[in-house]
């Protein structure tokens, strides 16, 4: 009679680790993403806030200014949107990028954009001319 071997199934140990270790900094770089994200969220809110209070354009960059004080924005302030009417409304939209190191000279590039825009374009940008 032979003695037949068991096959054993699971996960080594090394494979452990890289396992840990891939999880590991896909949930460091998520810590990193999502402030960003979030950020992103509340200039996307305080835009359609300000293009809801109507008014002149000043008024729309302060409402803005008072949306970021309070949504904790940073990346952009109330000068850097873009204002102008599309089809005989007024639309507000925003680019920036966001840029965040990982590790020695490796780094994430984020470009967010948004729009109050309904077709989801930004309104042409003026050309001083």
């Amino acid at each position: 009679m032979q003695a037949s071997l068991k096959r054993q199934d699971g996960i080594s140990l090394v494979g452990l680790i890289v396992v840990l270790a891939v999880l590991g900094f896909v949930g460091v770089l998520a810590l990193k993403i999502v402030p960003t994200y979030t950020e992103y969220r509340a200039i996307q809110n305080a835009i359609v806030t300000a293009k809801a209070t109507g008014g002149s354009v000043l008024e729309m960059q302060k409402s803005f200014d008072a949306n970021a004080t309070t949504g904790y924005i940073s990346s952009i302030t109330s000068r850097d949107l873009l204002i102008g009417k599309e089809n005989g409304e007024v639309e507000i939209s925003f680019a920036y990028e966001k840029k965040i190191p990982l590790v020695g000279p490796a780094s994430l590039l984020l470009e967010y954009q948004g729009t109050t825009a309904k077709n989801g374009m930004p309104p042409p940008a003026k050309t001083d001319q």
